[in-house]
């Protein structure tokens, strides 16, 4: 009699288990906090970390490390820190593409780039036609130093932010400055990339003829990133007879060849987009006195106090792409601070939207971002190599004297018709 019986126990036990399991997991769900429900916000770096353009690329992580870490030192966003996971594209718009795919599958809700205007264009289709597929959980593309115009033109889009210049803004104030400093003269050779920044500088640069007051004697664009040995291009230069070189040349390739001109003993004027680049003071020596360069920051204009804090965070002075890429970052943690902390899943949709909306204050003035296009319109300050600064380079006695800062309406360029974006 007692078989029965016993074996009914043992068939309702495991029902009454599986009861007091669930009262047990109701009871834990009502005491945890509703913060526990939170999402981190993530953020993907997705650099050339590896490869010809490292020398780019690893400043920008530097700097994004810098302004995340200090938004995670007071709390982070949502309630929770903000996860920042690093990854190397090695250079290459398949790398980048191959990598995005991964930092999406890992959540990723902000991706961070600026080291090539072709990884650029490659990583703002792949998150477009991502947002497209995956709505309700849309990704940001923060871009803080891809240049090229196409990337607010044919290829922008609602979640696609510039946070830098474009070859228009620099060359445009390179040219301003040095005619009025009465430097550049009626002769001017033009040296670009192969590929759409430096076809954008090039264009800039002859579109500049008439209102610089020159005459373009001659026009190069070389592969990107393949060439080791400079001196052919800088004997060109040399029968070309120039009064000034324009140039929008960056990494390796900038550093080659300034190498080459100051081996050459080359005694024409550059105006550049990116000599304020690490190593290129070092490679010209002095050689490179005089040379001009336009760019969205110069930490000559400052108090000391964020050069000092970033040496203090990094080892090192913020110097090339550094400032303007932590101002960018800046713009990006006030606009979080705009989102009121829902608790739940982070969404691209609202940042996107606060990011809009948002300007900050700079040393050199306001950075504000226009809706239209997502081009932010911020200042560009025009330098000249000089000894005697405050923050001299490269282990030298030379760095960037400060000429002048032009405003963001006196550079900025109108929205590109080609520029149709799709809101929500």
């Amino acid at each position: 009699m007692r078989i029965p019986f016993q074996t009914a126990s043992l068939k309702r036990a495991p029902r009454a288990l599986a009861v007091g399991v669930a009262s047990l997991a109701s009871l834990s769900a009502l005491a945890l906090p509703s913060a526990a429900l939170a999402d981190p916000l993530r953020v993907a770096v997705i650099e050339s970390l590896s490869g010809m353009q490292a020398s780019t690329g690893r400043p920008y992580l530097i700097a994004a490390r810098y302004v995340l870490d200090a938004l995670n030192a007071k709390g982070g966003f949502n309630g929770e820190k903000v996860i920042v996971t690093e990854y190397n594209s090695g250079g290459k718009p398949s790398g980048a593409s191959e990598k995005f795919l991964q930092a999406a599958a890992e959540g990723a809700n902000i991706v961070i780039q600026g080291s090539s205007s072709l990884i650029a264009a490659q990583l703002s289709d792949d998150i477009r036609d991502y947002n497209k597929k995956n709505p309700g959980k849309e990704v940001i593309y923060f871009n803080v130093g891809a240049e090229a115009m196409e990337l607010t033109g044919e290829k922008c889009h609602f979640h696609a932010f510039r946070y830098t210049a474009t070859a228009p803004m620099r060359i445009g104030a390179l040219v301003s400055v040095m005619k009025q400093e009465g430097v550049l003269g009626k002769r001017v050779y033009s040296i670009n990339q192969n590929y759409s920044w430096g076809q954008d500088v090039e264009a800039s640069i002859k579109a500049n003829a008439a209102p610089g007051g020159y005459e373009v004697v001659e026009s190069v664009l070389h592969d990107v990133a393949r060439i080791q040995d400079f001196s052919p291009f800088i004997a060109k230069i040399k029968a070309a007879n120039p009064d000034t070189v324009l140039t929008g040349n960056w990494s390796n390739d900038l550093l080659l060849m300034m190498k080459a001109a100051g081996d050459a003993g080359l005694k024409v004027r550059f105006g550049t987009t990116f000599l304020d680049q690490v190593g290129n003071i070092s490679n010209a020596g002095d050689g490179a006195l005089g040379h001009y360069v336009a760019h969205p920051f110069n930490i000559e204009l400052t108090d000391g106090t964020f050069a000092q804090d970033y040496l203090k965070a990094t080892g090192h002075l913020p110097v090339y792409v550094e400032p303007n890429a932590v101002n960018a970052l800046k713009g990006l943690v006030k606009a979080l601070e705009t989102i009121k902390p829902s608790g739940g899943a982070v969404k691209g949709n609202d940042i996107a939207l606060a990011l809009e909306n948002t300007t900050i204050q700079t040393d050199i003035g306001p950075i504000a971002m226009r809706k239209e296009d997502h081009q932010a319109l911020l200042p560009i300050v025009v330098s000249r190599v000089e000894k005697g600064v405050k923050y001299p380079v490269d282990g030298t006695d030379i760095g960037f004297k400060p000429v002048k800062v032009i405003a963001p309406e006196a550079v900025v360029y109108p929205v590109q018709a080609k520029c149709v974006m799709q809101r929500p």
